[in-house]
This record gives structure tokens, sequence and C-alpha cells, in this order.
């Protein structure tokens, strides 16, 4: 077998590397019918799930898992990806509403439509512009320290319900340890039905990946619930009926959830990203970064006119669907078409236990506990270890305001690149008479100061040099302004009686040398 290696070739001037050759329409196929049914057996109990995590009624939930997918199929680049309610999506929902409402009232679910909206038009508007590539612009330090925090938020929030108590505190953080310290208040059978719910899920899928835990969990905990007449928490009332279309949103809350809304559009985007162009690659197909941006904010205005809250792609039900046989991104449609169909039979659920809801979202999200690769950027780089770690404990810290953690994160991520970019190493050595000088980094605007400082520092210290050597073999990249500072400092040696020579200069920047550099008169007069 051959070894296989990575080739890069440049585009045709004028096309998108991204956009690729325009496909028609595939036409949708039996195995999209089977595997749009097998994920829509999980995403009912699911939807359920990620909407007492987001703090809205349950069957907000399956409103939000009905038509976005539907119209994000219209739209999609990937053949498998499969919008709905996702969990990340759903705490900063609660994060964002949790302060300005209370969770699961009239006014909590107005304003988690408003935002819903605000994802969907941010998104679309990035993907009609064709900047897709803000998905790639969040470093992978915030990422991994964001998510790996936000998965335990997810947890901790989770876990009173799952032992059947309820504390009296306010918080995640302070919850939790009221609930897990209080061992005499556990109820049992909640317990029993946790622990039964997270070994189904995480060990049925370790025998198949095609195991629906989630769907045998909450069938069997219905079952239990009426036959054992079971006292703890259940879903309750499941409104049934088509999702209510309103156009009614509290925009004077627009400017407070601006900034939320913007967060949600981008880092919600990460997964489903990430989910897309593993699978892409995997096939060797092209994916389209911009029309999935569209696909995903067509599915959140949706959600917003349907009665639902923001969505995303799910990658647990993604992968499901693609090892179920789907081949056309038609299967989120016959996934989304089903849910709908269930809506008038919703109160089949009412008697779910509540610990089985909570105890679905903690087998979904604790695979996204990644504390170990955060360690790891340590070895690596300490700077992006300071960003992943700071990004980690600020969103536990600001909870549930993680919104907040995930842009310092980001601001601490630009903060280190342009420190990077700032520091300009400046070699020198003499040789033969001459003192010699070799610039490492991006010679731009921002670092121009820091080379005009070493060299006026070099001259001094070596005033017997008659010779200036500059190579410039080892600037990553020349700015206009970097160059005109470069041209005046050699400008001044020469001034001084310094005779002055430029070498080493890469292919890319001999016009610039030439044309800024080594003019005896002023370029820019």
């Amino acid at each position: 077998m051959r070894n296989a290696s990575i080739i890069v070739r440049g585009t045709v001037r004028g096309e998108s590397a991204s956009a690729g050759v325009k496909r028609p329409v595939e036409p949708i196929r039996w195995r999209d019918l089977v595997a749009g049914f097998s994920v829509a057996l999980v995403l009912v109990p699911q939807s359920l799930a990620y909407a007492e995590l987001a703090g809205m009624p349950a069957e907000r939930g399956l409103y939000a898992a009905a038509l976005p997918p539907l119209a994000a199929a219209l739209f999609a680049s990937s053949p498998y990806l499969q919008t709905g309610p996702v969990a990340i999506t759903s705490l900063l929902t609660f994060g964002a509403l949790s302060a300005v409402a209370v969770p699961g009232s009239g006014e909590y679910v107005a304003l988690a439509l408003l935002l819903a909206l605000i994802v969907g038009v941010v998104r679309l508007a990035i993907g009609l512009a064709r900047s897709g590539v803000v998905a790639y612009l969040m470093s992978q330090p915030v990422l991994l320290g964001f998510t790996s925090a936000a998965a335990i938020l997810i947890v901790l929030s989770q876990l009173p319900t799952a032992l059947g108590v309820d504390p009296a505190s306010e918080g995640v953080l302070e919850r939790a340890a009221d609930a897990f310290a209080d061992v005499g208040a556990w109820e049992t059978s909640a317990l029993l039905l946790s622990v039964a719910t997270v070994a189904l899920v995480l060990l049925g899928g370790r025998l198949h990946a095609l195991f629906p835990g989630v769907l045998v969990a909450a069938a069997v905990a219905i079952a239990y619930s009426e036959l054992a007449d079971y006292g703890g928490a259940t879903v309750g009332s499941v409104g049934g009926g088509l999702p209510p279309f309103s156009v009614d949103f509290p925009w004077t809350s627009l400017g407070t959830l601006a900034l939320p809304g913007l967060v949600i559009a981008l880092v919600g985007f990460a997964e489903p990203a990430a989910i897309a162009r593993t699978f892409a690659a995997q096939e060797r197909r092209p994916w389209d970064p911009n029309r999935e941006f569209v696909s995903q904010g067509v599915a959140n205005v949706t959600a917003a006119f349907s009665g639902g809250f923001p969505v995303g792609g799910s990658f647990s039900r993604s992968a499901l669907n693609r090892l179920s046989g789907a081949r056309t991104r038609w299967s989120g449609a016959v996934t989304g078409l089903l849910v709908l169909a269930f809506l008038p039979f919703g109160s089949a659920l009412s008697s779910l236990p509540k610990a089985v809801l909570a105890a679905i979202v903690i087998a979904s999200v604790v695979g996204l506990i990644r504390l170990l690769p955060l360690l790891r950027l340590f070895r690596f780089s300490r700077g992006q270890f300071v960003v992943g770690a700071a990004t980690f404990v600020l969103t536990l810290v600001l909870s549930p305001h993680v919104e907040r953690a995930l842009v310092i994160g980001i601001l601490l991520s630009i903060g280190l690149h342009l420190r990077r970019e700032l520091s300009l190493e400046v070699a020198s050595w003499t040789e033969g008479g001459g003192l010699h000088l070799r610039p490492r980094g991006v010679l731009w605007f921002g670092s121009a100061r820091t080379l005009e400082d070493a060299v006026l520092k070099l001259l001094a210290e070596h005033s017997d040099a008659e010779r200036l050597v500059v190579h410039l073999d080892a600037l990553g990249r020349i700015d206009m302004t970097g160059a005109l500072a470069l041209r005046a400092l050699l400008q001044d040696a020469r001034e001084a009686g310094v005779t002055v020579e430029i070498v080493d200069i890469r292919a890319r920047w001999r016009g610039l040398v030439a044309r800024v550099i080594e003019r005896e008169d002023d370029p820019l007069q």
C-alpha cells in the first residue's frame, strides 16, 4: 500500500475552493428514510431534555425539533448534519435568559423566540455574505476550555434532578453542592433511573453504535412510571398539536439579547462545522461553510416563528444519522417531519420521569469534558494554556453568564496573538568589520517601533561598524508601513556614513524592496 501524501494546489482565479462544482439536488433514498426515522426516535426524548436544560417548557423542545430540521435540510451542505436542540446552545440560552426572566414563564419563552431570531439572522448574514471563514476564527484553546467547563456546568445543573432533590439555593454550583451534600434527601427511585439511563446510553453505544440507548431508557422509564406509580417529578402535561406560529417578539429586549445572540450564533456553529468538516474529509465530499451557515440560520429563524428556541447541529445525532445509512441531506427533513407527526401524541410522554431527562443530558455531554487535553496545552504553549485555562475557570465562575467568559477568552486569544505579532526578534552579529542584522517575525506597523529601537541600539553599541548588512529571510511578512520604517532606518544609517546592504531577499519581497526600501527618493512623494 502506498503512503498517502498531502498535495497543495492553487485554485483557478475567481473560483472558491470550498464551493466546488455545483451538484444537482439529490433525490431522497430509502436509506434516508431509515436514518431519519432512527434519529427521530432519539431526538424526541432528547428534545425534552434539552428544553429542560434551556429553561423552556417540555413541548418547546419538540417544537424546536420539528420544523427547524426540515428547514435546515433545504439548504444544508452536509448530507449527515442533524439540526435541532443541542446541549451547549441550550446552556447558552439559559445563561442569556435566566437573568432577565423566570425560566418557563411566558416572558421567558417570548425572549427565547427573539434570541432564536437573532441567532438565525446573524448566521444568515454571515452565510449570505460568504464570510463562513469566521467559523475558524475561535482558537482551539478557547473552545477546549469553554466546552469542557460548559459540559461540567451542564452535568452539575442536572445533578439535583437526577438525584430527585430540589435545593432551595440558587446558582448551578450552589444547587449541585447542596444536592450532593444532602444524601438523606436523595430519592432512591430517581437515582436508580438516572444510573440506569446513563448506563444504557453510554454502555449501549459501546456494544453497538446503533443501539438506541436514549429511546430504550425513555420507554422503560415511562413503563416503570406507569406500572409502579412513580412518585417523583415527571414531565407532566406536554401540549399537543402543531407548533404555534407567532411574530410577536419582545423587541424592547433586542439590545439585551444582541451579544448573547451573536455569541450563540458563532459558538453554536463550531460543533456543526466540526461535524460537517470531519465527515466531508472522511468521504472526500465538498463542504461549504457559507451554505451551512445559511442552513443553520434558516433553522433558527424557523424556530423563532414556530415556538422553539435556538438550535444547532448535534454530533451524536449526526453520527447516528451517518451510521444508519443516510445518503442525502433529506434524512434531516425526514427526522423533522416525523417529530412533527408525533406532536399530537406528545401527551404519551407526560409520565416520563424528569430524572431520566437529566440523565440523558448528562450522558450526552460527559464526553465533552476534556481536561487532559487542556492540561497538555501547557507542554506545547504556556500562553495558549493560560488562554484555555482562563476561559475554563471564567466559564465556571461567571455562570450562568457563560457567554461573557467566552468573549473574554476570545479577547485573551486575540491579545496573545497581537503580543506575538508585536514581538519582533532582531538577531545580530559582527563579521568582517560589518554589523549583520536578521529580524525575525512580522514587520508591520505594530512591530516597526521594535525594529527601530533595536537597530538604533545596535548601531550605538557598534559605533565603529562601517557596514550594515540586513538579512530579510527570517521575516514572515512585511507590510507597507514596516517597509517604510525599515527604509527610514537604513537612510539614517547611510547619512551617518554607514554602508547599507540588503541580502537574503525572499522572492515575494523583491518587488517591495525595489519599490520602497532601496529607493533613494521617498516613494510617497
